[in-house]
């Protein structure tokens, strides 16, 4: 990371206002951030965004927070206050791009909504992250993360065919929808700042992050009526892939489902005999016999620890990998040796080790600058800066408790 510090972000220069909460807008604000932007994340007084409060908490703050809202800078503002609202169309002529996931028309009901500050910043871009999206039916209906993994058709298809549908372990729908927002305002910079064209506004729904990953389940529908359905640790139509149980009671997961990589494995576990037989040469012939395979697949690796399997799957270059829990990727090598997990340090707290960037650029890396701010940090400083902002006014904004 000290290597990384030396070197400019590729996004410094972007000025980017966060008015989001929770997890989808700040997470898209983080991304910014960690690459060089100077984001202004905006809080309501008193209280703040909601995740400070999230999940485990030091000294009253959560943990998350800390990484959620590094290297951004925290500004108090009642956004329901006229004051507030005129402060916001001043920092809009100032920055790039807004990130805002409200439901839908709550900015316009606040005087602050595209519209209004495209006429003030006609360059301005603005991501705006929704349950259900700006328009159709859905639109003014309350939407979460879990919601648009249901709807977006992930839910469906996650767990065992036998049981409930369940929910992978994280804010999945959330961290999606950020990426496409991110994607979307990287691209509206493009085209305003290298073709000369406008700002624009981003429309990003939750449920449709989740539904673009849903791969070739609507023309199976359209064409031939397959719904998918869930299959637990197996790979629909491809095989063989799947986790399999070890002599000391650890999963190892192997994709084999290449053809080449599929008669490396049988000589591996020394099954020659299917390693030639005309019937498992190629990825539809295995489908059909895809339950025999991962038995076959199996009675070898319950014949050896997960260590041992690893081993030889990994001297004949075969796709395998354990199931990782935290602490597992917290001691990897190769987690480490890719700055990974890094060291921050933290106000009241210490040193505290967190998630490495992603993506890892050659020229201009991004890096971790500080922590989570305490709430309001940067109001005045960043008050301050508007043209026509004294100390006299910020403080009688102080007093009405529209900042804090």
């Amino acid at each position: 990371m000290m290597n990384q510090k030396k070197k400019m972000g590729a996004l410094e220069g972007i000025k980017v206002l966060e008015l989001g909460s929770l997890i989808a807008g700040p997470f898209a604000g983080r991304l910014f951030a960690d690459f060089g932007a100077e984001v202004i994340k905006v809080e309501p007084p008193k209280k703040g965004d909601p995740i400070r409060k999230w999940r485990v908490l030091h000294e009253g703050t959560s943990l998350w927070w800390y990484v959620q809202s590094r290297n951004k800078q925290s500004v108090t503002l009642d956004l329901r206050t006229e004051e507030a609202q005129e402060i916001i169309k001043k920092l809009a002529k100032e920055v790039d791009v807004i990130i805002e996931n409200f439901k839908p028309g709550t900015l316009e009901s606040w005087g602050i909504g595209y519209e209004t500050l495209k006429e003030i910043n006609p360059k301005i871009i603005m991501v705006r992250v929704s349950g259900y999206g700006q328009d159709g039916p859905y639109k003014n209906k309350p939407g979460f993360g879990s919601i648009g993994e249901a709807m977006g058709g992930i839910r469906y298809l996650t767990g065992h065919e036998d049981r409930p549908p369940t929910r992978v372990g994280i804010s999945l729908g959330d961290s999606v929808a950020a990426l496409y927002a991110v994607i979307g305002a990287l691209m509206a910079i493009y085209h305003r700042d290298v073709k000369g064209g406008d700002g624009q506004f981003i429309d990003v729904a939750l449920y449709e992050a989740i539904f673009s990953l849903m791969e070739s389940t609507v023309p199976e529908y359209d064409q031939f009526g397959i719904v998918r359905e869930r299959s637990g640790s197996t790979l629909p139509g491809i095989a063989p892939s799947n986790s399999y149980l070890c002599k000391d009671g650890k999963y190892v997961v192997i994709g084999a489902n290449g053809d080449g990589i599929f008669k490396r494995l049988m000589t591996a576990i020394e099954r020659l005999d299917l390693c030639n037989d005309p019937k498992y040469e190629t990825n539809d012939g295995r489908v059909k016999h895809s339950e025999y395979l991962d038995s076959i697949i199996e009675s070898w690796t319950k014949q050896h620890s997960l260590e041992d399997a690893l081993v030889i799957l990994d001297k004949n270059s075969i796709p395998a990998g354990a199931i990782y829990s935290v602490s597992d990727i917290m001691e990897d090598p190769h987690y480490l040796a890719r700055d990974m997990i890094c060291d921050l340090e933290v106000e009241n707290l210490g040193t505290l080790k967190v998630p490495g960037i992603v993506p890892k650029l050659s020229e201009t890396p991004g890096s971790i600058k500080w922590a989570g701010p305490t709430l309001g940090k940067h109001t005045e400083q960043v008050l301050k800066s508007i043209p026509g902002f004294d100390d006299e006014y910020v403080q009688e904004l102080k007093s009405k408790g529209i900042i804090e």
